[in-house]
């Protein structure tokens, strides 16, 4: 999937929590189905977002991190909004575990809810892309405003959004096949095809850096150059919606449309999503804020590269420990979370979300602590090429560290959350969304009016996580409330405060031995590579030892839920 749509993809992926668990428990016998669907899934996950950073690294280096790269990231951030808007919280809370339910509960075996299903979806995109494409203008102007001073900005902005609205109809095509194929327990192929996609915009992004003089002013790219940007990369989501195609035949599934919608069930059930599109839109709403306030940075500063894209960039770099996590940990938790709250077994369900909060703040904590300690290297190693040199790189370093220890409360939130979904409860997730949009949008402003330009969009960062440390907290006192007032607290702030310790300890020595090893005679472009292997490999064995001491027992969970 295309990975500049990481926040509005994690967003949908939040809303889905239900189907994922009914996705997963559907069919599966055994435990070792279910286990190695989530391998098969990690895997398939871990690949698509290696092939994503490269093809992140390559487009900086093709676009660079100014108000040009912004121009193509702005319009290409809207198709995934649109969509999930249009149907997309909707299909995947409550339309697919209907389809899971029909394929039980109906004669024929759910196939015509199937294909009145994939038509209605299909129906809806295919009017939503064409009004989309036709409003391009006016839906820019949500996100960037059209001043004499920006005209130029905006007027790109808008001939790319009319190349990339069509991924509209596509990311709709390829979701609702890949949930065809979730309910039939195969989730191989959903997981896969991705990769297709990101190959795709790897070459096209190797070619214009290779072969054509990579512009870094708005004015300096011709028309060509935005042909190809704009037709390749919508023609990549489509071959990553085409390609489940033959999957799904090969699952049995025959499309014929269907149009009798009328006492299917489907309108009550589309009524049911309505806290899910509301969850969904609050996410959005404070993206969208964020998004127009970032793309003013680069109007003003057009080539430092302190404003959308590198927000952007940085955003996909620290999801990354918290997209793998949540891909392997969650399948297998959502199911027995599910089934504990059915039988009434709180106590079940409150062990696994203490354990799931434990195993994966193994990872996720200590990958904080490097980001805030190695975030400066990270980004002169991925950034520093071809149109980026290393000045314009440090934004996107400071970038990274403000975002650093905001993944702990964003991947705890996120499970916790799947506490409400365990209950069949999507009201609360949604007031939980909304407060922490809220937050977000407050600071965002206040970093938008009150910093200097250079660091406003870094200050959003730092309010994004502050955002979701609030979110954890009204997540987790609502959550303990519904779990009878307790929600092994005591264990989990020993195991993240020992966690804590021993990240913030390594990271410092880590930073040092990076610090020492900045002096020594290399070739410019190895510096950033000496000092974070340095300073990492410090700081993983030093993580390591004093994990040890404290006695930190849940590293040895890491490989999953067992």
């Amino acid at each position: 999937m295309n990975e500049g749509m990481s926040d509005a993809t994690l967003q949908l992926r939040a809303a889905e929590g239900q189907s994922t668990g009914n996705g997963g428990a559907d069919g599966q016998g055994g435990g070792g189905g279910l286990a190695r669907s989530s391998l098969l899934m990690a895997v398939g996950t871990v690949v698509s977002r290696a092939t994503g950073l490269i093809r992140t690294v390559l487009q900086a280096a093709a676009l660079g991190t100014g108000l040009l790269a912004t121009t193509y990231n702005t319009a290409n951030v809207v198709p995934m909004s649109i969509y999930t808007l249009l149907i997309g919280g909707a299909l995947n809370s409550v339309l697919v575990p209907q389809l899971v339910r029909a394929r039980v509960e109906h004669a024929d075996g759910g196939r015509a809810y199937e294909q009145r299903l994939v038509t209605l979806v299909l129906s809806v995109l295919a009017v939503g892309t064409a009004l989309s494409v036709w409003a391009a203008p006016q839906i820019i102007s949500v996100y960037a405003s059209d001043t004499p001073k920006t005209h130029a900005a905006f007027e790109l902005t808008v001939v790319f959004a009319r190349f990339l609205l069509p991924q509209i109809f596509f990311y709709g095509l390829y979701f609702i096949l890949g949930q065809v194929l979730n309910a039939r327990n195969k989730f191989g192929a959903m997981m896969w095809t991705p990769v297709l996609n990101n190959v795709v915009l790897i070459t096209m992004f190797g070619v214009y850096l290779g072969l054509l003089a990579g512009p870094d002013r708005i004015e300096d790219i011709t028309p060509g150059q935005v042909n190809l940007l704009g037709l390749v990369t919508t023609g990549g989501i489509a071959l990553q919606g085409l390609a489940l195609i033959p999957f799904v035949r090969a699952a049995g599934f025959r499309f014929r449309p269907r149009f009798d919608w009328r006492g299917s069930g489907l309108r009550k059930s589309i009524a049911a999503a309505r806290w899910t599109l509301l969850f969904v839109l609050a996410n959005l709403a404070a993206m969208t804020v964020v998004t127009r306030y970032a793309g003013a940075a680069d109007r003003q500063l057009p080539t430092a590269g302190v404003g959308y894209t590198v927000y952007n960039y940085t955003q996909s770099i620290w999801m990354l420990p918290q997209s793998v996590v949540t891909v392997s940990v969650v399948t297998a938790l959502l199911p027995r979370m599910s089934r504990a709250v059915a039988e009434g077994r709180l106590d079940d369900l409150r062990g696994d979300l203490s354990r799931a909060l434990r195993v994966t703040g193994a990872l996720i904590v200590p990958a904080a602590f490097f980001f805030l300690a190695f975030g400066p290297q990270i980004a002169q190693l991925l950034f520093a090429h071809g149109t980026v040199d290393a000045a314009s790189a440090v934004p996107a370093g400071h970038m990274l560290q403000a975002f650093g220890l905001g993944l702990v409360p964003f991947s705890a939130q996120y499970l916790l959350l799947r506490g409400f979904y365990a209950f069949e409860d999507t009201r609360t997730p949604f007031w939980m969304a909304f407060w922490t949009s809220a937050v977000n949008i407050a600071l965002a402003t206040a970093c938008h009016l009150l910093l200097p330009v250079r660091w406003a969009v870094t200050g959003m960062a730092a309010a994004y996580a502050a955002a979701y440390g609030v979110g954890l907290l009204l997540t987790a006192l609502r959550l303990r409330r519904r779990l009878s007032g307790r929600l092994d607290g005591r264990r989990l702030c020993r195991s993240y405060g020992k966690l804590a310790v021993a990240a913030a300890l390594a990271a410092a020595a880590g930073r040092f031995a990076a610090r020492a090893c900045s002096g020594v005679a290399v070739p410019a472009d190895w510096t950033p590579v000496l000092t974070l292997a340095a300073g990492g490999l410090t700081m993983v064995l030093l993580f390591l030892g004093l994990a040890r001491v404290l006695r930190i027992g849940e590293l040895r969970s890491l490989p999953g839920l067992r």
